[in-house]
């Protein structure tokens, strides 16, 4: 059978994981596109509800495959050769196909991205449930993340369910105890919805989004509350580097909002993977 082939052979199993990563990251694109639209046209639609106005029946369809992809720039559907993930792009030069408008490199690194973390995720650790759990998390991670840097949002629709699938996997002790999982989620909220207050109170000023809060208490969920330390002061450290580094780029004030859902993405991953070795080298670093 094809799993005893993949369970068998580890470079078939990543090899076939990094198309599927690279597959996947092509959806991703459509997903982190499409998501915030659809979200406001929703609540464009219940604020037209409340206010007791006319449905505005000029909508078309628009949700996750409606309506089929376009060049933005001539209108040009994008046909199923020109949008194999990667390939198509460097087939295509970078390019439209009928108008010759540059396509954003976003979408192929994307792409890429979501293939090697896969393709990773997959040696990391095998043929197991691990991996397939771990895929799901990787790639909704890259997806709100990305939403975040574009919109400053962390859509519920996302967060939620994985915040919820954490605790199901870990009611097999997946990656944590349930009961380690259980409080993780609940610290993790709790702990940056003190710091909202907190800063609210001194500032007057709002330093972060509800958003920020349920992403935390989704690692939580995930790896327990044993890698929310490392994740903040992960998250809090690069973080900081980073955005000097894009307010500088960006000749931006500092006053000017930075989404901190990436930053706290990808200290959540790399808790969740290597936490335990990162917090054992820092003791053994700390001892001398």
């Amino acid at each position: 059978m094809i799993f005893e082939f993949l369970a068998s052979n580890t470079l078939a199993f990543v090899l076939c994981v990094l198309v599927l990563g690279l597959l996947v990251g092509s959806f991703l694109n459509v997903l982190i596109y499409r998501l915030p639209v659809m979200m406001q046209r929703q609540w464009r639609a219940q604020a037209r509800e409340f206010l007791e106005l006319p449905v505005d029946s000029n909508g078309a369809p628009f949700n996750l495959l409606l309506p089929h992809s376009r060049c933005p720039h001539c209108n040009h559907r994008i046909r199923a050769w020109e949008n194999v993930p990667l390939a198509s792009w460097l087939a295509l030069r970078g390019k439209c196909s009928a108008c010759k408008a540059p396509i954003s490199k976003r979408y192929p690194l994307v792409e890429l991205a979501c293939g090697v973390l896969s393709g990773y995720i997959a040696w990391h650790f095998g043929f197991t449930w691990q991996a397939g759990a771990m895929l799901l998390l990787t790639w909704g991670l890259l997806a709100m993340s990305m939403i975040d840097v574009d919109h400053q949002l962390l859509p519920d629709s996302l967060v939620l369910p994985l915040l919820w699938l954490g605790l199901i996997v870990n009611s097999f002790s997946l990656f944590a105890s349930l009961e380690d999982a259980l409080w993780g989620a609940v610290a993790g909220y709790l702990s940056l919805w003190s710091v909202y207050w907190l800063f609210k109170l001194v500032t007057g000023k709002e330093g972060m989004g509800y958003g920020d809060f349920k992403l935390l208490a989704m690692l939580g969920a995930w790896g327990g509350w044993q890698v929310l330390p490392l994740t903040i002061l992960l998250s809090s450290v690069v973080g900081a580097v980073l955005g000097t580094i894009m307010l500088r780029m960006q000749k931006a004030e500092s006053s000017t909002p930075i989404p901190f859902g990436p930053y706290l993405a990808i200290a959540g991953w790399i808790a969740l993977l290597w936490g335990e070795q990162l917090t054992a080298s820092y003791l053994q670093f700390a001892r001398f």
